[in-house]
């Protein structure tokens, strides 16, 4: 097995690409509590540096501690817990372990289109980048569009020029109604 890695944007932050499928639903654990839910992201909170973790669709990317070790010397122990996991065939998530991220709301026809308009359009750029940008909320009253971003893109120094530049402008050209975007930490 051969994993790549890939810079982002966020210094913190490496893509590893194992070169197969790694979570259908993007995943994030931001502590060893919430890595529990998952083999290969609680082998990677118990190395040293180790701030964050987030599976993209086929790639996994860990955050680090800016603090703590440098890439140089997380890299190798972070590829041989990837290659660890996948040579092994364990599960990616424990028994029952899913995303229930569902709600039983409908969308009003503007959330719909914002929702769609993300998972089309948006999404995919910044997974390239190794992270991903969550609805949250939509305000009819006053146009603004909260979005959450997590993985490589959580504390990336340039999401809000990513946010303000990118995608409120692309908000605002296909869904007039909205006027602002902002960022929920």
């Amino acid at each position: 097995m051969f994993i790549q890695t890939e810079p982002t944007p966020n210094p913190n932050a490496l893509k590893f690409l194992p070169g197969r499928e790694v979570s259908a639903e993007p995943r994030e654990f931001l502590n060893i509590d919430e890595a529990a839910a998952s083999p290969l992201a609680e082998a990677l909170f118990q190395l040293e540096g180790v701030a964050g973790v987030f599976f993209g669709a086929d790639y996994v990317s860990v955050t680090r501690d800016p603090a703590g070790l440098e890439w140089s010397q997380m890299k190798a122990p972070i590829l041989a817990t990837i290659m660890d996991h996948f040579v092994s065939g364990a599960p990616l998530m424990r028994h029952g372990e899913a995303d229930g991220a569902a709600s039983g709301a409908e969308d009003s026809e503007i959330v719909a289109e914002i929702k769609q308009l993300l998972d089309s359009r948006i999404r995919p750029a910044v997974a390239q980048d190794g992270g991903d940008i969550l609805f949250d909320a939509f305000d009819e009253e006053s146009g603004v569009l909260s979005l959450r971003m997590r993985g490589a893109c959580a504390g990336c120094p340039s999401s809000s020029a990513t946010l303000k530049a990118g995608v409120e402008q692309m908000m605002k050209h296909y869904v007039p109604e909205v006027t602002r975007v902002e960022q929920v930490i």
